[in-house]
């Protein structure tokens, strides 16, 4: 088994801790748990070349994220993200995003914008190839330099959260080639508003844009991406 020794990832801008747990909860989202399975703490520490005291911590965190719980006397055991929580998500996050692209409107700079339409173009090269694995780098990325650009550091925190909660079945929304290039061309149209700083309609195409994503994702299999 591989050993993260995260005791040596002196780069790493998170304390111990931290790491461990951004590594446990990578491992619920991205399916490696399954819902239901038991976390041992000595097993998960040896994993990653940690004591159990920052995995107990870790696993009280996680609790309070709703993705564990923890039963006195018998153990932890995965809850993880269900479908009704990711529809949730994806309602919760439409506003958000929209939030988002307003206030990117007033705090966008130009080395945003560049990155931003650059991102456009090469998501266009790769959509129209099927190559949705590049899609969906380009896709998050594309999301993130928006985060970032609202200028908001809660807003940013959030909206990457809820990023990551979803990203087991993120690639349903890109997984044809008419949605890759909708879903870029929905991005484009956000662009546009945002540097015309138009807060309404870069709000309202943000919002749009993600209802768009989840009806999608929706369409082509949501259920099926959990029983992967």
């Amino acid at each position: 088994m591989q050993n993260y020794d995260l005791k040596h990832e002196v780069t790493d801008k998170y304390s111990l801790r931290g790491r461990v747990f951004n590594k446990i909860r990578e491992d619920i989202l991205s399916g490696k748990y399954k819902e239901n399975d038991e976390l041992k703490e000595i097993a998960i520490g040896e994993e990653l070349g940690v004591s159990r005291t920052p995995v107990r911590e870790a696993f009280r965190q996680l609790e309070l994220e709703g993705l564990i719980q923890i039963i006195p006397n018998k153990g932890a055991y995965v809850t993880g993200i269900t479908m009704e929580d990711v529809k949730d998500i994806y309602m919760i996050r439409s506003k958000l995003e929209g939030l988002c692209a307003a206030w990117a409107c007033e705090h966008i700079t130009e080395q945003q914008i560049e990155e931003m339409e650059e991102n456009i173009y090469l998501a266009k090269f790769h959509a129209e190839r099927g190559h949705f694995d590049q899609m969906s780098e380009l896709d998050s990325r594309f999301h993130e330099v928006m985060y970032e650009a609202c200028n908001s550091k809660m807003l940013e925190h959030l909206l990457k959260d809820f990023h990551q909660y979803v990203q087991r079945v993120r690639k349903r929304t890109l997984s044809t080639i008419d949605r890759s290039l909708a879903s870029n061309n929905e991005h484009s149209k956000i662009l546009e508003a945002i540097k015309a700083r138009n807060p309404e309609e870069a709000e309202r195409l943000a919002t749009v844009h993600i209802h768009n994503a989840y009806k999608n994702m929706v369409k082509n299999g949501l259920k099926e991406a959990y029983n992967e």
